[in-house]
């Protein structure tokens, strides 16, 4: 049986969302310190000194704070992950082909070739792990076995750093897996059925006849059930090496001006985009690195509202380096190298326009993104509408092509999500970015007020739009008041006050504001 079975060797690198993480961190925290990662809440990953103090996976955030109170906490970035396992796979093609990712941090190779070359089975394990040591990633095990699945087993099972590789025999997975327990195979529903008929391992599982298994459990339980018996037939798929697309222009004397900068990367941005257009792919969000000669780094990512074409990489690159809106690193010294990534590509198929164009849409896109090139970055903004209790809240300015800043929370909370003390109903037509003061007063020319209890001192009976005695004009309805209270246990950021509603004798209708006893035209029912 086990004829049919391909050796696998496995590289496991222990922790690694942690390995990959605090390679990310300019912060100066190693993986030896107390440090988890958190998604949804939970603990997704933890560090080893972090387990010493009862951390564990599936803890939650504040359990684990409890556990372990000096915890720094992370969140989980799976792109991120996979992104910093990309250059390990890369190192690994260049001494042996034939990788297959079964997660960041764990990879499958076909021991046949990387055996025979290196002359042996653990003669090639010891070359692919110093070719990582080699790349500052000194934790490496190696499990080979018979199956993908058992070769992982194995590599989890070396547990002395001295000695990172575990070979099993040849036919000798049974016996090897038939220990472990079953929990590591199915998933926590399945685990618990085996539990309470008395299947605790994966021996106890591989026990089982395949057929009744096959009938209780489905095709499933029965993937599960061959694997737990040593006979995982699957082969290694190795991966297809994506083709790099990126695009890096040296300069030597560096570039003091912008304008030498991005006349100089015209043409090879030219070219950046022909051979994704070759590959049948269009670019929707790139990466712009620039270095300077005194050392400096300035990264950015920019979207693009379609797609990027030359002309567009030319001005994100000079915006990048002019500086200024939100854009927060300038020129400060000589340009010395220029590097775009393609950070988001998609099929030119899913980009097709339509058999009779795009109409309207074509030429509102074209004359935005025209405009924005001549006056800059934050030339052109979108509205978007957003969450919150005060209508100005709710107006966000992005800059064209750019995506909103957490835009699915934003949208949510407009629609959804309740806001206590918003405004209601249909909302005013004009809303003033800056709040006009204006003047409420009572029939004898005092001022309004709201008391402690919520109670006005006196009816409305004037309205001035200027705060001035001679724009007064009588009150011919009002509304209110209505609180609206923020941050309530904050001290320094709360916020309080009373809103209204009046129309005057001229037929206007305001949205007015009582706040620290002062009055605000906060919008106007047109």
């Amino acid at each position: 049986m086990s004829s049919r079975l391909t050796r696998t060797i496995v590289l496991w690198c222990p922790d690694w969302p942690i390995v990959a993480a605090t390679q990310a961190l300019e912060s100066g925290v190693s993986a030896d310190e107390p440090l988890a990662l958190i998604e949804h809440g939970l603990v997704f990953a933890c560090s080893r000194a972090a387990r010493a103090e009862g951390v564990q996976r599936g803890l939650k955030l504040r359990e684990a704070q409890y556990r372990c109170t000096t915890l720094t906490v992370l969140p989980y970035d799976p792109v991120h992950d996979a992104r910093a396992f990309e250059p390990v796979i890369r190192r690994i093609e260049e001494i042996t082909p034939g990788v297959q990712v079964l997660r960041p941090g764990t990879s499958a190779i076909r021991a046949r070739g990387p055996s025979r070359y290196y002359g042996g089975e653990e003669a090639a394990a010891r070359e692919l792990i110093r070719c990582l040591v080699e790349l500052g990633i000194p934790d490496v095990r190696v499990g080979i076995a018979d199956g993908p699945f058992a070769a992982e087993q194995a590599a989890r099972a070396t547990r002395n750093p001295e000695n990172p590789v575990l070979i099993v025999e040849p036919g000798d997975s049974p016996r090897f897996l038939a220990p472990l327990p079953v929990n590591i195979l199915v998933d926590s529903r399945l685990a618990t059925l085996l539990h309470r008929l008395g299947v605790h391992t994966l021996g106890d599982f591989a026990a089982l006849p395949a057929l009744d298994v096959r009938r209780r459990f489905g095709a499933e339980g029965a993937a599960a059930h061959e694997k737990a018996s040593g006979l995982d037939s699957r082969s290694v798929i190795a991966r297809v090496p994506p083709k790099l697309h990126d695009l890096t222009v040296e300069f030597d004397p560096a570039l003091d001006r912008v304008d030498q900068v991005t006349f100089a990367i015209r043409a090879a941005t030219e070219g950046f985009i022909d051979a994704l257009t070759e590959a049948r792919l269009v670019c929707t969000a790139v990466a712009i690195e620039v270095h300077t000669e005194s050392g400096e780094i300035s990264l950015r990512s920019w979207l693009h509202p379609r797609w990027f074409t030359a002309g567009d990489v030319v001005d994100r690159v000079r915006w990048q380096l002019q500086g200024g809106g939100n854009i927060d690193t300038g020129l400060r010294s000589g340009i010395a190298k220029v590097q775009i990534t393609p950070e988001r590509v998609d099929s030119t198929g899913h980009h097709e326009q339509g058999l009779w164009g795009s109409g309207p849409d074509e030429r509102i896109h074209h004359g935005l993104t025209r405009v924005q090139s001549m006056l800059g970055h934050d030339g052109v903004l979108t509205a978007v509408i957003g969450g919150g209790r005060m209508l100005a809240d709710r107006q966000i300015l992005v800059p064209w092509g750019d995506e909103v800043p957490g835009a699915g929370a934003v949208l949510r909370g407009a629609q959804a999500q309740p806001w206590p003390g918003s405004l209601p109903g249909l909302a005013p037509s004009t809303v003033f970015t800056v709040r006009r003061p204006v003047a409420v007063v009572a029939a004898g020319g005092e001022s309004i007020d709201v008391d402690e209890r919520g109670i006005l001192t006196g009816a409305p009976s004037w309205f001035s739009p200027t705060a001035k005695a001679a724009d007064q004009r009588p009150i011919d309805a009002w509304a209110g008041p209505w609180p609206v209270t923020e941050r309530w246990w904050d001290a320094e950021r709360g916020r309080g006050l009373h809103r209204f509603q009046v129309v005057d004798a001229d037929g206007n209708a305001w949205l007015l504001a009582l706040e620290e006893h002062v009055w605000w035209a906060e919008a106007r029912y047109d």
